[in-house]
């Protein structure tokens, strides 16, 4: 993979980067397409990274699908498909930190989480050597990770966001949606149902945090909730009024599956 962007740079071509961690549905397709036409050389990476897996999640059971990956990517214009069985070398040693936007909400919940996340993208931007990488506006917070450490490291590398797509039910696309059963897939719907309603409720004249979030938490049906939170965009810091650009991010647990969602509030 080095070699061959290596070999395309001195052809003056533009390599994007699509990372996933394979099981790819119509969001991961999304992205693909979305980045298709901006680029010459278009690399899609599937790898379960196992950096970003605390030791009581689901690395050993995530779901897999290689040939079907393949021939999605093939389908969406893929050049390059990166599947390799360890990205990492005998003694690697490196890690990526990035501080601020990385402590509250779901790092709260996954110590290291985001560390990994970092670790993973970052060696995929030195392998791919990708000029401009696309990720999933669902996970709104691993998105301002990788923005801020970009930013921080200058890395040559634009970011851009790929909006969330969701199923006709309104339940955001997630390669965890299959281990629901039909019951818990019907309680997953409360998270994007909770989202709209702070934004209805925004939409009425209520400008308040707190009781947006109490308005959405009334509808949630989750086992376990992480957090429901209106944040600044960017910063991820809780918002109390809106007042500006704001944006309400929910995690919960349906059964044994953990669920993330996101929407942008008018302000």
């Amino acid at each position: 993979m080095i070699e061959q962007s290596r070999a395309w740079k001195r052809e003056k071509m533009r390599i994007g980067l699509v990372p996933t961690m394979g099981y790819l549905h119509r969001g991961h397709v999304s992205l693909i397409e979305a980045l298709r036409p901006h680029v010459d050389q278009l690399v899609v990476s599937v790898y379960v990274n196992p950096l970003q897996f605390g030791p009581n999640e689901d690395l050993a059971r995530y779901p897999r699908d290689p040939d079907g990956d393949a021939k999605r990517c093939a389908d969406a214009g893929t050049d390059v498909l990166l599947m390799p069985e360890d990205l990492y070398p005998s003694g690697f040693s490196t890690s990526v930190s990035v501080h601020g936007v990385t402590e509250r909400l779901c790092g709260a919940f996954r110590p290291g989480h985001f560390e990994g996340v970092a670790t993973v993208v970052c060696r995929l931007f030195g392998v791919s050597g990708c000029e401009v990488a696309i990720f999933g506006e669902k996970d709104w917070q691993q998105l301002q990770v990788i923005r801020r450490m970009t930013r921080d490291l200058a890395l040559p590398v634009e970011i851009v966001g790929g909006p969330l797509v969701r199923d006709a039910d309104g339940l955001a696309l997630s390669s965890r949606n299959a281990y629901l059963s039909p019951d818990e897939r019907q309680r997953a719907l409360s998270l994007s149902r909770a989202l709209y309603a702070m934004i209805e409720a925004v939409n009425g004249g209520e400008l308040d945090a707190a009781r947006l979030v109490e308005r959405g938490r009334a509808i949630l049906q989750v086992d376990r909730l992480d957090y429901l939170e209106v944040v600044h965009p960017e910063t991820l810091e809780p918002v109390a009024r809106i007042d500006g650009p704001a944006r309400a991010l929910v995690a919960g647990h349906v059964g044994r599956t953990r669920l993330i969602d996101n929407m942008a509030l008018p302000g």
